[in-house]
């Protein structure tokens, strides 16, 4: 099974390469595999660059964590790191719209409380009443073994996205 969550792993970054700035972890910060940062910023002008009429920025921070087997444990240390090293990197202002924070954990199996748990945890915050943006967290539980993914309510998209990389993987083979 290694070997297929190497591959897995494999596509997974190669996925986000397309969008997002990889960096790959150090040795001492396993479970963690890499870190992937989107940053979009959309301007409209009238007559000239120097008439803004209005300006969007919208972010991503992305932690992939692999393991053999994630416990609940291990599944929260990993969720609050993900927040202690995205949440400083915010710069909310009246342009930003959001920045999510997503924890995406690749195993052969979890425990039911690691995924009790992951499916319940959220965190959101509003900047300014929202009016300076939001943060959220999205989690995604991928289930090598049964090839599935199990998502906390705010990162539902994530299911679609994990279905579609599964069936990329049975059609190469």
């Amino acid at each position: 099974m290694a070997r297929e969550r190497q591959e897995f792993l494999n596509t997974l970054q190669d996925s986000y390469s397309a969008y997002y700035n990889i960096f790959p972890a150090a040795e001492e910060e396993a479970p963690l595999v890499f870190r992937a940062e989107y940053f979009s910023r959309a301007e409209k002008y009238w007559l000239s660059k120097s008439i803004t009429v209005w300006g969007n920025e919208t972010n991503e921070y992305a932690f992939i964590y692999a393991a053999d087997s994630f416990d609940r444990e291990t599944a929260e240390r990993c969720v609050e790191a993900a927040l202690a090293e995205a949440l400083p990197k915010v710069r909310p202002h009246k342009e930003h719209q959001y920045t999510n924070v997503k924890t995406v954990f690749v195993a052969d199996s979890f425990t039911p409380e690691a995924l009790k748990y992951l499916k319940k945890r959220k965190f959101e915050k509003s900047y300014k009443f929202s009016l300076h943006g939001f943060t959220m967290l999205k989690i995604a539980a991928v289930d090598l073994q049964a090839e599935s993914a199990v998502t906390n309510p705010a990162g539902h998209e994530l299911g679609d996205y994990f279905k579609k990389l599964f069936a990329a993987g049975r059609k190469k083979t």
